[in-house]
């Protein structure tokens, strides 16, 4: 493949680019009440320039923090290259996060205007009002309900078309001119974007990238997974995450491709069908509960379509590991009839016929999950980066996947084992540092190499395979040391398991904490006629805990005899963030959790 070479440009001088170069060509699509609405680059530059200089017009200060509270759709990247062209910073706020949250990286981030969604996310800021001493303006994009404000607060808030507004009006009286200055000042060292991590061990830090850092990154990704100015995706993960940023905020301005928002993030099955892209970014959790949902289907058809199911996967399944280039004349018949008959109907009813690349990401997967769907026929290749490494570090080739694996390090990636098998990573990608926090950055930055804290065995076909975090590695009371993410991605390779959080430091034997997935236990306990009326009643009956048994046994069955999980508990309500129990990306608090839970677990080691 040969190897595009991007201008030496920012995020915001290449949007102008982008503009200038193929003005009328589809940068954006947003479905709106059912209805696809196109945005042409140069239409999305202009728009963006009016953000942009209405946020200057109703109080950002040069080099001023803008935060971002809402679900993808066009008005988030409009509002982050608007603050880019301005010389602004951007920050991300997961929609999902609770008040206290939301104060939290608002205040520490410094934010001067916060663009929020709708009146729930308002109501957020509004409450925080008292810990936000530098906030300015609240700007609101779906204005239903905003008339219930009090008057203190209504001078603070303004909705985003009126910025844009204000923006337009700016920009035809000379404000083009201040656009001009701060691209012309504007450099790959000037930071344009600051990421929360995840706050899984304690509170979320911010993670500076710098132009130059969104830059160096987006070569490897365009050329480890085949990217073009013909890719079109769909953006649906939150846009505060790095894993949607390089896909939707990256990627494009340099490539000249297309994205697409669609209607609400519970639309994204609707929305691919309709979208048909061809590239889809899937977290593990995406992956599982499509999984998931191919099984409740498969249980709800009749015996004979079960059966001409499970001989077409019969017979893909050897396939699905080796290339297509490989395949006897024989291997491509007997696929071809799979397809027609069974598989492309599944391929269909999860929306991705089309897709040229998958990518599964953020989190490890259960390799059973992986192989699941490349035997479904759609092309899963697993990725690894960090808020750090703005974005994908190492990733498959789509001609290359060795599942468990998440292939060799992307090109200008420097990457190298410590003694103790930490990955050690060097190149333009690498982030600046946390903001107000220079001895987390000291931690993370020594010597000009970024310490991953995830510990990773490379194998001799020059893929890496990720061993479990440095700081999760458990010993147990005989000394032997165990990685929990091994046995608990296992495990959560069934249909019917949802989490699993291990127990193993200092301890005799492998305990575990398991949360069923309610809809496909659910719908097995229907077929069976167990009856239920909530999660909780689901989790005491007898049937369920068997199920989940005999499920743990079978993983058991894939792991060395140290790792087999000997007792569990089934936990009687779902993992929250809200309670603290999982960060805004799902991730387990593992510390948390044994302490809410600990009365469980020492249960599991009585007698």
């Amino acid at each position: 493949m040969v190897v595009v070479k991007f201008p030496e440009l920012t995020l915001p001088q290449m949007l102008r680019e982008q503009a200038r170069l193929k003005p009328s060509q589809i940068a954006i699509r947003q479905k709106d009440f059912g209805i696809w609405k196109p945005l042409s680059w140069q239409a999305y530059a202009e728009r963006a320039m009016h953000v942009g200089l209405g946020l200057r017009a109703i109080g950002l200060a040069a080099g001023g923090h803008v935060g971002v509270l809402s679900e993808n759709r066009t008005e988030w990247v409009l509002a982050q290259m608007g603050t880019g062209l301005v010389g602004g910073v951007t920050v991300g706020v997961y929609p999902t996060s609770p008040a206290s949250e939301v104060t939290y990286v608002l205040g520490h981030a410094d934010i001067e205007v916060i663009v929020c969604e709708d009146q729930e996310q308002t109501d957020k800021v509004i409450e925080s009002l008292d810990g936000l001493p530098r906030l300015r303006r609240i700007v609101v994009i779906e204005t239903k309900g905003l008339r219930n404000l009090t008057p203190a607060h209504r001078d603070m808030v303004t909705t985003f078309a009126e910025v844009e507004r204000l923006g337009a009006a700016s920009a035809s009286q000379g404000g083009r001119a201040l656009v001009d200055a701060a691209l012309t000042a504007q450099t790959l060292d000037d930071i344009g974007l600051m990421i929360y991590t995840s706050g899984s061990t304690g509170k979320p830090k911010g993670a500076m990238l710098s132009y130059r850092n969104i830059r160096g990154v987006v070569p490897g990704i365009v050329d480890r997974l085949g990217l073009d100015a013909d890719t079109t995706h769909l953006s649906y993960l939150p846009l505060c995450h790095v894993a949607e940023q390089m896909l939707t905020a990256f990627v494009p301005p340099y490539l000249g491709s297309q994205v697409n928002f669609g209607e609400s993030i519970r639309t994204v099955q609707e929305d691919l069908r309709e979208v048909a892209p061809s590239i889809f970014l899937g977290v593990p959790r995406i992956w599982e509960k499509l999984h998931a949902s191919i099984s409740i289907k498969l249980q709800e058809t009749g015996r004979l379509q079960r059966a001409l199911f499970n001989r077409a996967w019969t017979r893909c399944e050897a396939l699905s590991a080796t290339p297509r280039a490989q395949w006897s004349l024989a291997d491509r018949t007997a696929h071809a009839a799979s397809y027609w008959l069974i598989l492309r109907a599944l391929q269909n009813f999860i929306g991705l016929r089309r897709v040229k690349v998958a990518l599964t990401g953020a989190a490890p997967i259960p390799p059973d999950v992986v192989r699941f769907f490349r035997t479904l026929g759609v092309p899963l290749v697993e990725v690894y980066g960090l808020t750090e490494s703005s974005g994908m570090v190492t990733g498959h080739r789509p001609d290359d996947v060795v599942v468990g694996t998440v292939g060799p390090p992307t090109l200008g990636v420097e990457h190298r084992v410590a003694e103790n098998g930490e990955l050690l990573l060097r190149g333009d990608m690498v982030f600046a540092g946390y903001y107000k926090n220079d001895e987390a950055t000291a931690q993370s930055l020594r010597d000009g190499w970024l310490h991953t804290g995830d510990v990773v065995r490379q194998e001799p076909n020059g893929h890496l395979r990720i061993v479990d975090r440095l700081k999760d590695i458990m010993i147990t009371a005989g000394g032997k040391n165990l990685t929990p993410s091994e046995i608990e991605n296992t495990m959560k390779g069934s249909p019917y398991i949802k989490e699993c959080v291990i127990v193993a430091e200092g301890r005799k034997f492998v305990g575990a904490l398991i949360q069923i997935d309610y809809e496909t236990v659910g719908k097995w306990a229907e077929a069976q006629r167990i009856p239920f009326t909530n999660f909780r009643s689901l989790t005491e009956h007898a049937e369920v805990l068997k199920l989940i048994g005999d499920e743990v046994a079978r993983g058991n069955g894939k792991l060395a005899q140290v790792s087999h999980i000997r007792r569990f508990h089934l936990l009687a309500k779902e993992l929250d963030h809200d309670d603290g129990d999982v960060t805004a990306t799902m991730k387990v608090r593992r510390s948390a959790i044994y302490r809410s839970y600990a009365a469980e677990i020492e249960r599991l080691y009585v007698g």
